[in-house]
């Protein structure tokens, strides 16, 4: 086995992990397609192998029941018939209809239908509530205008009919490019896309009508990541695992990071002691909680493993990092709104320590932007969730298309990483591809999870992380945790969730690196 052999596969798999994790434009899903006939494969076989994978993940979900095909006038009705032509070989029941006159098809969308054997039958005459799965191959992610006259009812009727619905590449009326319809759009329970995944399959509300998203192969060949640039990736380990922090038997506790917390006083402690105890989770080898003076007992009773100093607040952060030695800070949780916590995280950015910052550390700026954007360094991360962006980068949501672009003005503007909470956080970072989180579950809705984060991001800041690739990991380790735990899930059980988590990610990574060396061999 040479070393040269072990680099070419393991190239391989980081091709087919850029695919796996790539968002494209839908105009750029066309520039892969028209590489690919470029380089010699046959268009149709490109479309017989889409709509043979709408086939073949709709038989691995269900057993043959009575389904119609609803085909549109262009190649994602192609799609459909074929998708028809292969269920109806495997024995399903399989009626369908068209928009439009199926002869006035052109090129391979021609041709698919002309292999489909059977009647077809008008849209407008089909009774989506007379089947239990309907599939949607009316229009791909290239549509751009609403849906309209029989398209449009057919979307409503289907809407009540209480059928499954499968759609083809994106539920028809949603565009690929943006977050929502400008109309009547259908919603799905499944989605097969082909190559890499669309914005709209990513962002919500957009990505709620999908339903379930499944991002297929059909045999785009290598070449296309010089002719299409990703407008964003899909939060993955591939991106990011490299840098994740190792141990090794000589590995010393004060080698492995140190963080300081700081966190608000008596009456509201327990956000900070979430994110420290989350820092330690993440790996990091010392973590100290830095306590108003009248929070020092209460926080000192609940706290193990978490040291416990005395912060007067104010100009003395910098001072208390410093002689912690910090590598990183995370300051917000629980700290109150108003000047002091202003000034404070003024303190703090005026040291070595790269920060996080959270929750009121943000808010504390709302009136005073220009000052937070003049003291931030491109080390820190921002972690808002929607209200708290719109205090800090007022108006910005609404002036921008969608919430990727929105995150990515604000990371230009603040200098530095900007986490964008939600079911589909962005993470952004000037000079940096941008990251959409969908690995994550509905649970993490609950007080405290936010806080569990923002500490996950500081200790693996602490630990040697990049703020940009500490963020996309621990929105990642975060979501996993929450998608393990279920239901019941509290801030402070996800914090136990983090332990399998981070786990399962060790296990994945190293069968990932174990099937680099089988395939060298």
């Amino acid at each position: 086995m040479s070393v040269g052999m072990l680099d070419r596969e393991a190239g391989v798999l980081q091709k087919r992990a850029l695919r796996q994790c790539s968002i494209l434009s839908a105009g750029d899903t066309a520039v892969c397609d028209q590489h690919a006939v470029d380089a010699g494969v046959n268009s149709f076989d490109l479309m017989r192998r889409a709509g043979k994978s709408v086939a073949t993940e709709i038989c691995r979900r269900w057993a043959p029941w009575r389904v119609l095909v609803a085909c549109g006038p262009g190649n994602n009705g192609g799609d459909g018939y074929i998708c028809a032509t292969e269920l109806r070989e495997l024995g399903w029941d399989v009626t369908v209809a068209a928009l439009g006159d199926p002869q006035q098809l052109k090129g391979d969308g021609l041709r698919a239908y002309r292999s489909w054997s059977a009647e077809v039958q008008a849209l407008d005459s089909a009774d989506p509530a007379d089947y239990e799965l309907v599939i949607d191959a009316l229009f791909g992610a290239g549509l751009d205008r609403p849906l309209q006259g029989v398209a449009a009812g057919f979307a409503e009727m289907l809407a009540s009919s209480g059928a499954i619905v499968v759609a083809v590449d994106l539920p028809s009326g949603q565009p690929g490019d943006r977050a929502q319809p400008d109309g009547v759009s259908l919603r799905a329970d499944l989605t097969v896309t082909f190559h890499t995944a669309k914005l709209a399959h990513c962002l919500e509300p957009a990505a709620a009508a999908c339903g379930e998203l499944t991002v297929v192969d059909i045999g785009i060949p290598d070449g296309w990541q010089n002719q299409a640039k990703p407008v964003a990736l899909i939060n993955a380990p591939e991106l990011w695992a490299g840098q994740l922090p190792g141990l090794s038997v000589s590995t010393h506790k004060h080698e492995r990071g140190r963080l300081v917390v700081f966190t608000g006083g008596a009456s509201a402690t327990g956000a900070g002691r979430l994110a420290a105890e989350s820092g330690l989770r993440s790996g990091a080898g010392l973590v100290t909680l830095a306590s108003p003076v009248d929070a020092i007992e209460v926080n000192a009773a609940q706290s193990t493993a978490v040291m416990v100093r005395p912060w007067a607040g104010g100009h003395e952060s910098e001072a208390l990092l410093s002689a912690c030695r910090a590598d990183a800070a995370v300051i917000g949780p629980g700290c109150g709104v108003g000047a002091a916590t202003k000034q404070a995280v003024e303190s703090v950015l005026t040291g070595r320590a790269a920060a996080v910052l959270d929750a009121d550390a943000l808010t504390s700026y709302e009136r005073d932007l220009p000052d937070l954007f003049d003291s931030l360094r491109p080390g820190d991360v921002l972690t808002p969730h929607r209200g708290e962006f719109e205090r800090v980068f007022p108006g910005l949501m609404e002036q921008s298309a969608h919430k990727l672009e929105a995150a990515r003005r604000a990371a230009e503007k603040a200098g530095c990483t900007v986490l964008l909470k939600g079911p589909d956080t962005v993470i952004a970072s000037p000079g940096r591809t941008a990251v959409i989180n969908r690995h994550a579950a509905p649970q993490l809705a609950t007080a405290g999870s936010g806080d569990v984060l923002a500490g996950l991001i500081g200790g693996l800041m602490a630990q040697g992380m990049d703020g940009f690739d500490a963020a996309c990991a621990a929105a990642w380790l975060h979501g996993d945790a929450g998608r393990r735990h279920g239901d019941g899930l509290i801030a402070e059980s996800l914090l136990d969730a983090l332990v399998p988590a981070r786990n399962a990610l060790k296990a994945r990574l190293q069968r990932q690196t174990a099937q680099q060396r089988l395939m060298g061999r």
